[in-house]
């Protein structure tokens, strides 16, 4: 493993380009607490850009749009792009193809979000139903948000409408996934210490609970090829769960303290976590080991001291979709961006009170939310990928580390093949 180097002094990194910020509005005498900006989301398709604004309010902006607004130098209270909520009595297809912004009120503090896509093809789970009250067509675009009261509301994006309430945990959901083949099942994880799993093509269906977190659940992330779940909680394992037989694979051991986030790389090979501990481990999932560290504190903490109150708890990680690039968050005011290939940032971002983060759908800006409700956006480091990585990319989105080592190839082919220890 590989963590910060003791001669990279971050204060000669690069520094991010900020290319605007989205304020909350808020009165002189509103209570802070419940303002916290959690979760920040893109549409699958780019459309639509959302963030839990504080409360009760998650708000959902056409992504075109804002670009647009920061580029024409209009970087700060880039909302109300267009006035007022988004009008129910419009059809379907003028929303589709004239995507608004506007406001949903869940009626209770949201701590998550997750768009979810369809796929006609892909067929509810639940093969003996012959009835739905929802028929998903070819451009459905659905959201989820989890709230403090432990409901899950599912919402239509272009029409605003709710389509389901869905009420099973028993404390806050503090995070939601939709498998990412169209087939719209949804994951929550929750303060109740569980995972639970629902087809919304059957009309919102319970179908799992995976059980084996002894303390709360904070987040939960699909494989690209949605076969694989990783969930990560107030504990120091990272839960690896197969999805097509709701059993457990494995968990990961070498956390120091809380693991907090998870993100998989976009050909499945890799599956970034962070931690309290200060630390971003980067894995291989396949065979549970670690390939590198990127550390957030110089010289790394010993395991006593990782596993307390360090001031450099990591927040937030996030794979870039180019598959070379790493977002991290942490507690020292800093958004820090990092390769694959290299052992410390290649760019950083001041950024106090943050929490949440994720790059758009092409990679090119990351947002990142804050304790204030607030998001703040940067331009993400340039780079042409490498043929090794390219080829890389190509061959683990069909085959796994176990596969790829079957290979009947030279050495030095495999190792062109393969994620290296660094």
């Amino acid at each position: 493993m590989a963590s910060f180097p003791d001669f990279v002094n971050e204060n000669e990194i690069a520094r991010s380009r900020s290319i605007g910020e989205l304020i909350s509005p808020t009165t002189p005498f509103e209570q802070k607490y419940g303002r916290e900006n959690w979760t920040v989301a893109f549409a699958p398709d780019g459309s639509y850009f959302a963030w839990s604004q504080g409360h009760r309010i998650v708000k959902l902006v056409p992504w075109s749009q804002c670009l647009k607004n920061f580029a024409a130098g209009s970087t700060k209270n880039a909302v109300n792009l267009t006035p007022g909520r988004l009008s129910r009595q419009n059809s379907d297809a003028v929303q589709r193809s004239r995507p608004q912004e506007h406001s949903i009120d869940c009626g209770d503090i949201v701590w998550s979000l997750a768009f979810g896509s369809s796929v006609p093809e892909k067929q509810s789970r639940c093969v003996n139903i012959e009835w739905h009250r929802f028929k998903f067509g070819q451009d459905q675009l659905l959201l989820a948000t989890g709230l403090s009261n432990g409901r899950i509301k599912i919402w239509d994006v272009y029409t605003g409408k709710l389509l389901l309430n869905l009420m099973d945990h028993t404390e806050i959901v503090r995070d939601l996934t939709f498998a990412p083949d169209g087939s719209l099942i949804l994951v929550s994880a929750s303060r109740d210490k569980t995972l639970r799993v629902w087809d919304l093509k059957d009309d919102g269906n319970m179908m799992k609970v995976l059980r084996g977190h002894q303390n709360w659940v904070y987040c939960c992330t699909f494989s690209p090829d949605s076969l694989m779940l990783c969930s990560v909680g107030a504990g120091k394992a990272v839960f690896l769960w197969d999805m097509d037989k709701y059993t457990m694979i494995r968990k990961l051991e070498g956390h120091y303290n809380d693991v907090v986030a998870c993100e998989f790389s976009p050909d499945g090979a890799l599956l970034a976590t962070a931690s309290y501990d200060t630390r971003v481990y980067v894995w291989d999932p396949h065979i549970g080991s670690i390939l590198f560290e990127l550390g957030h504190l110089f010289p790394p903490p010993t395991p006593i001291f990782a596993g307390g109150d360090n001031g450099r708890w990591v927040r937030s990680v996030s794979f870039s979709h180019d598959g070379v690039h790493i977002a991290s968050l942490a507690d020292d005011k800093l958004v820090r961006f990092w390769r694959i290939d290299q052992s410390h940032p290649v760019e950083v971002a001041p950024l106090n009170k943050g929490l949440c983060c994720a790059f758009s759908t092409d990679g090119s800006v990351l947002a990142a939310g804050t304790q204030d409700g607030n998001v703040h956006f940067w331009v993400t480091p340039t780079y042409v990928s490498s043929l090794q990585h390219l080829c890389r990319m190509a061959i683990r989105r069909v085959m796994t580390t176990n596969h790829v080592q079957k290979l009947p190839v030279p050495p030095k082919v495999m190792e062109f093949l393969s994620y290296q220890i660094i």
